[in-house]
């Protein structure tokens, strides 16, 4: 008896169907730990207390003071990210001090890096010189950043600006280094997006603005919470607080990047008093990852 046509194509229709949604669903996005949070640990503790806590990688502070000196980031990083591999996780990126391609060490750090299939890290901290006029200053700013795209392009790696709030900072108001970037391919030279420090310069729509401008370039997203508080002084400043207790949209900002594809580094920063004791400590470090998955997950990340 003859195949019913209608049920064949129905049948073929539906299998490509779902090969097609196959194809274009996302992969989760993976959270790590900034290693900054961790400094109290080294080596196999290291890894060790990011996997317990829940991450799913972590991101290696490479520069003076951090997991790693930049001057010994071919003996030191090799060995901890091994380490840290060892222990199911991943290291997505590294946080340096490079400013641009002529920084001290900033090859080593960058091909070492890639050599352990590590293509992104964290750069920046540009500051404005007040008694010249900005938009010299953003010229002068480019060929640094061109120059820092051609040594990321012989080793494949892409350089994420993280974004500060404050006066003064490149990239405190964000469309600066929209300007700066724009015609630099975002795989070598991107941000790594703070939308607290965003939300700081913009609390109502700036920091959707913001985040809409730099489109592809937006590589790294970085996660805190922060509120408007009184010092002892009786001075308004930024207050940072538990994730979800502050200001910051993050339902709403995920919803946001539900509809790119974005894909890169995660990370979780801890800077409100979290304890005194290791137990605290680490108490509140998963209260946050778990904050922070819960609305992961309403967005389908």
């Amino acid at each position: 008896m003859d195949e019913n046509p209608l049920t064949r194509r129905s049948l073929l229709a539906g299998a490509a169907l779902l090969a097609a949604r196959q194809a274009f669903a996302k992969e989760k996005l993976k959270v790590a730990i900034f290693s900054k949070h961790l400094q109290f640990v080294q080596g196999a503790e290291l890894a060790q207390a990011a996997a317990g806590l829940g991450f799913d990688g972590v991101d290696i502070t490479v520069r003076k003071g951090g997991h790693v000196a930049p001057e010994r980031v071919k003996q030191e990083l090799p060995p901890l990210v091994a380490t840290i591999r060892q222990h199911g996780l991943e290291v997505p990126m590294i946080t340096t001090d490079i400013a641009d391609a002529d920084t001290p060490f900033a090859e080593e750090m960058v091909r070492t890096a890639a050599e352990l299939g590590i293509r992104h890290y964290r750069f920046g901290a540009f500051k404005y010189v007040a008694d010249r006029p900005y938009p010299a200053q953003l010229d002068a700013f480019r060929p640094r950043l061109a120059k820092l795209a051609q040594l990321n392009a012989k080793y494949q790696s892409c350089a994420m600006y993280h974004t500060h709030s404050g006066a003064g900072l490149v990239g405190a108001s964000i469309w600066d280094l929209y300007l700066i970037m724009r015609d630099l391919d975002p795989k070598l030279v991107g941000m790594n997006f703070d939308l607290a420090h965003a939300t700081i310069e913009g609390g109502i729509g700036g920091w959707i603005n913001s985040f809409r401008i730099t489109g592809a370039h937006v590589r790294g997203i970085a996660v805190k919470d922060f509120v408007w508080a009184k010092d002892a002084k009786g001075k308004w400043k930024e207050q940072w607080v538990p994730l979800g207790e502050g200001m910051v949209h993050w339902p709403e900002f995920f919803a946001m990047l539900t509809a790119g594809d974005f894909a890169g580094p995660v990370q979780v920063h801890y800077e409100y008093p979290l304890g005194e004791e290791r137990t605290e400590i680490y108490s509140a470090m998963k209260r946050d990852l778990g904050v922070l998955r819960a609305d992961l997950a309403k967005a389908r990340l």
